[in-house]
């Protein structure tokens, strides 16, 4: 089972060498799709084996390691993965054999970060989806996308720079404690025996670090320019995928520091970047005239939403975060893949410039409308019972205020996006109703955005059958509040 492992992240760099080397050839395009189906399934094959019974399988020495909550992540890139590279072979701009190979590049390193056991390859990983993004978010020529990536590129490597000094300060701090090491598994371990000061230290700067990566305030200005100026895939996969797997991060160092210095440090940390996040989107929403940025924006207020589950913690709460993530990831990449053919159609990002849309082209409003509502938490997708059981923990946990200010923070980011919705898809104006019928989207080009979609109202029902994997997923973070 340990050379399953090495699959996420070597065949996706074997396919993009060759898509390198194939450049404008055709059949380059179709592999990237496959490094994501790839990934899927040996996801789905490390998650199967956790039905039956909670394990960990390694690989090269204990550098990689995989248990059910590893496994649940890698599954969720290949999905996600697989809905925003899908859709992108009907949507045009994406042909390029530089751009497939950046994107396997991007999907090993994402991978390569959820398999590690190592704090410090975790961190190689996440530099690496830098690098391999900075180029994906400047790929349109023009300035805008050119300065977007330089801004990604600065905040990012702050970002990861503070991290880095984070684990510095963890290795230095296990090194006092008899038994230097930087892997996940001897942390948790070793932790009671940490120094206190250092390992708060150590752990603050970590996820200090690791929160710009995943887009929670106040480190959170790169996200709306990235996402809003990166090819639509790409954007999906940001959006979708990498910010989860900052967050996975953050969940396995805030173990460490709840089995260090106790609950309360992470616990209070990661409630005050969420509620801020949270505010932050939702007073941001009303004033958006880009969809690409509304979409961001609400990146942001879903990623502040999973980092207060991941404070509260607990069985209700851990779980409730991992099906939000693979659902919020789903629905993202589906609507980025929207957005992009809407840019195609409309010629503009602009909100004002794309108003009534769902008279004249009901292929692309009609499901941009329903990835709204999947956003705005409605029923029957997944996010309104994840962002029910969110609140329902916290109140369970005793955390009254903070659960009263995210019901209201909810409401506001609520009432923001679903103006913008209503205005694009509903509002009066637009273009002329006299479009050909050839212009609308085929069975075929709207089928990754409509099974992502059903997926996504979907998962609430699969939570049952899958709540042996997603059990050992939650007992996997060792420590429950």
């Amino acid at each position: 089972m340990g050379a399953m492992l090495w699959l996420p992240v070597l065949v996706p760099v074997a396919l993009g060498a060759l898509a390198a080397a194939g450049r404008g050839a055709p059949w380059t395009r179709l592999l990237d799709l496959v490094a994501a189906l790839t990934i899927l399934a040996t996801g789905l094959v490390l998650l199967t084996g956790t039905l039956s019974a909670p394990y960990a399988a390694s690989a090269a020495g204990g550098l990689l390691r995989a248990d059910a909550l590893t496994a649940y992540l890698v599954v969720t890139i290949g999905a996600v993965a697989t809905v925003a590279l899908w859709g992108a072979l009907s949507t045009p701009g994406t042909a390029d054999g530089w751009f497939t190979a950046l994107v396997c590049l991007f999907l090993a390193a994402m991978s390569l970060a959820v398999l590690a056991d190592n704090l410090g390859v975790l961190w190689v990983a996440i530099e690496a989806t830098t690098i391999t993004t900075a180029f994906l978010v400047g790929y349109h020529p023009g300035r805008a996308p050119l300065e977007a990536a330089w801004k990604y590129v600065v905040l990012g490597s702050v970002g990861v720079a503070i991290a880095f000094l984070g684990i510095v300060v963890l290795y230095a701090t296990s090194r006092a404690a008899g038994a230097p090491t930087l892997s996940w598994v001897e942390l948790v371990a070793l932790a009671p025996r940490l120094d206190p000061e250092a390992a708060k230290l150590g752990v603050a700067l970590t996820i200090l670090g690791l929160a710009t990566k995943a887009g929670l305030a106040p480190m959170h200005s790169w996200l709306p320019d990235a996402h809003s100026q990166a090819p639509a895939p790409v954007s999906g996969l940001m959006s979708g995928v990498l910010l989860s797997v900052a967050l996975y991060a953050v969940m396995r160092v805030g173990v460490i520091g709840d089995l260090a210095l106790g609950t309360g440090f992470v616990r209070g940390l990661l409630l005050a970047l969420g509620l801020l996040s949270l505010a932050v989107a939702a007073a941001l929403m009303f004033t958006q005239r880009d969809y690409k940025r509304l979409l961001a924006y609400s990146s942001i207020e879903h990623m502040g939403l999973m980092a207060i589950g991941v404070a509260i913690g607990g069985p209700l709460a851990t779980t409730a975060v991992l099906v939000h993530m693979l659902g919020h990831g789903l629905i993202k990449a589906a609507l980025f893949v929207q957005a992009g053919r809407i840019l195609a159609s409309e010629g503009s990002t602009r909100i004002g410039d794309v108003t009534g849309l769902l008279a004249r082209r009901p292929d692309l409003a009609g499901p941009f409308l329903a990835g709204g509502a999947a956003l705005l938490g409605l029923p029957p997708f997944a996010l309104f019972f994840t962002e029910v059981a969110l609140v329902v923990a916290g109140w369970q946990a005793g955390l009254w205020a903070p659960m009263a200010l995210v019901l209201a923070l909810l409401l506001l980011a609520f009432a923001g996006m679903s103006r913008q919705l209503v205005r694009m898809t509903l509002g009066a104006g637009g273009r002329s109703l006299d479009e050909p019928a050839s212009a609308r989207l085929s069975r075929g080009a709207l089928a990754p955005v409509l099974a992502a979609l059903v997926v996504a109202a979907g998962l609430a029902a699969l939570a049952v059958p899958l709540s042996g994997a997603l059990g050992s997923a939650v007992e996997s973070l060792a420590v429950l509040r």
